[in-house]
């Protein structure tokens, strides 16, 4: 069973991380079912071996946090995934220095907490975990492996992001998401993002119209995990085409 330590000097702190860490450890299946332990300062947590992962302060009576975090990376067999959570910003640079997993600062957001978590478990994960991306389903934080997603697209205030086994209706528009998702990801209308990897056939097609607009031809993508077509802006037609046909990788 992994354990995840929370290791601050301010009582609140600690509970309200507590609070939020058992909220997303139902989301993280590399921590599913760790036992949360809750310490006031280093020299307890180090007492009691420093376990998988450290949601770790800075500035604390007696031994800092940066002080710990170098011990515990003195001896790399031991070593817990470190993420520093503290009210400051000026210790970035020493916590890259001791290879800590992320840096968070206080009030700590929900889905910065998840990316964190997500990221340590996969410093102390024995394979490759694949990458993520982490969005609001209805107010829920959800993470959704990249390459299962077929296509994203925006239909009245939302976003629809189907995958091959499911839906998902997101609060985050096609704009924000779109830096997030990488080059595997295609835009093939104002509406639209298509995984490259699930398009097998652009085809001029009859699709119904925008809005109840008569149906008409054009170009469209097919998505063989959907099984659907697709439509492709004219403007977008000629940049979907080249990237299609480029190599993959």
């Amino acid at each position: 069973m992994s354990v995840v330590w929370i290791v601050d000097d301010e009582p609140l702190a600690r509970q309200r991380l507590k609070a939020l860490v058992q909220e997303l450890l139902v989301q993280l299946p590399a921590l599913a079912g760790a036992e949360l332990r809750l310490a006031a300062d280093a020299d307890a947590a180090r007492a009691a071996g420093p376990g998988d992962v450290v949601l770790l302060d800075i500035q604390m009576p007696g031994c800092d946090g940066l002080t710990l975090a170098r011990q515990w990376r003195a001896a790399p067999a031991a070593a817990p995934a470190v993420v520093f959570v503290t009210a400051h910003t000026g210790h970035a640079l020493d916590a890259f220095e001791v290879d800590a997993a992320d840096y968070l600062t206080k009030p700590v957001r929900r889905e910065r907490l998840l990316e964190a978590l997500s990221r340590a478990t996969q410093r102390r994960a024995p394979a490759p975990v694949p990458p993520m991306l982490t969005v609001h389903d209805r107010g829920r934080l959800v993470l959704v492996p990249l390459a299962d997603i077929v296509y994203l697209k925006a239909e009245l205030k939302y976003v629809t992001l189907r995958t091959t086994t499911r839906a998902l209706v997101l609060d985050e528009s096609l704009a924000e998401l779109e830096p997030r998702l990488g080059a595997g990801v295609l835009r093939i209308h104002r509406n639209a993002l298509v995984a490259r990897a699930a398009v097998r056939e652009l085809a001029r097609r009859v699709l119904p119209g925008e809005d109840g607009a008569p149906a008409a031809e054009t170009w469209a993508v097919r998505l063989t995990a959907a099984d659907e077509w697709l439509p492709v802006s004219r403007r977008q037609v000629v940049a979907v085409r080249a990237a299609l046909a480029a190599p993959v990788g």
